[in-house]
């Protein structure tokens, strides 16, 4: 892997009198691959501030060259073992993971497992040793004899709306999960989901998607980050993008902060404005 932006004297060729160059491949660019270690500092989250720490949620998806998040309803068909490195380094410096309860299920959602490998990093920055999953779900309709649910080193969360189907509640905090109410109705509210997790001490959010939820928090102006990887792979078909729901009135604007590429795919890094 190589980093193509921000530029630095290893990413920018030089002319004869030292001037920039335009970017071009050579022989003598890094391209090897990255420690996991060097991942997690090149996706580290903000410094928190002074005060009370801020939240802040960013959002990791994978897109193919014509827009596709998915192929035969999954996106691990256009990932890589690489973005599948940074997906773990993501889950591996982040509190909480937000996804939503059809991406758990079509995906196959297990619990987040310790890594030795951001152990020491997790222990220094006061979290768990694993982040919690935190399902969005009106209707918690879902297979609770997972091990998502039976076997997690930390509670599994449901974010759900106040307006819920009680015994759906009672069977979801029987199964061993953490119910929170984030919205007034039946659905969730992603402004309160924010707030609510913040409340539990988790500031450093990541979700995963689906689509759906990813649009309801642009829509929301939530979304801090977007952690986009492009996939080198045409798929046509009438697959999902990676924000679903309807459109913005305007489109939010957000600044590219670290480009990177292997064989072809790029991980870009892009902060809103």
């Amino acid at each position: 892997m190589r980093r193509l932006f921000p530029v630095t004297d290893q990413t920018a060729a030089r002319t004869p009198d030292g001037g920039a160059a335009a970017p071009e491949v050579r022989e003598t660019d890094e391209v090897r691959e990255w420690s996991l270690d060097e991942i997690a500092d090149a996706y580290a989250y903000p410094d928190p501030g002074p005060g009370e720490p801020t939240p802040w949620l960013r959002a990791n998806m994978v897109s193919t060259l014509d827009g596709a998040a998915q192929h035969d309803g999954r996106s691990q068909p256009i990932s890589n073992a690489t973005d599948m490195r940074i997906f773990g380094t993501l889950r591996g410096l982040a509190d909480v993971v937000l996804v939503g309860a059809e991406t758990v299920r079509r995906e196959g959602y297990r619990p987040a497992r310790a890594r030795a490998e951001f152990a020491r990093r997790r222990e220094a920055a006061g979290q768990a040793p694993v982040p919690a999953i935190a399902i969005v779900s009106a209707g918690l309709d879902l297979d609770f004899s997972l091990p998502l649910f039976t076997s997690p080193l930390v509670p599994t969360l449901i974010l759900t709306g106040a307006a819920a189907a009680p015994d759906r509640i009672a069977t979801a905090e029987k199964a061993g999960a953490r119910v929170v109410i984030a919205g007034d109705g039946v659905g969730v509210e992603p402004v309160r989901a924010v707030q609510a997790l913040a409340g539990l001490g988790h500031t450093r959010l990541l979700t995963e998607g689906g689509p759906r939820l990813l649009g309801q928090l642009v829509a929301a102006e939530v979304l801090d980050e977007l952690c986009l990887t492009v996939s080198p792979l045409l798929t046509a078909g009438d697959a999902q993008r990676i924000a679903g729901g309807p459109s913005v009135a305007v489109p939010h604007r957000f600044s590219l902060v670290s480009l990177l590429e292997e064989d072809g795919f790029l991980y870009s890094r892009y902060r809103r404005v």
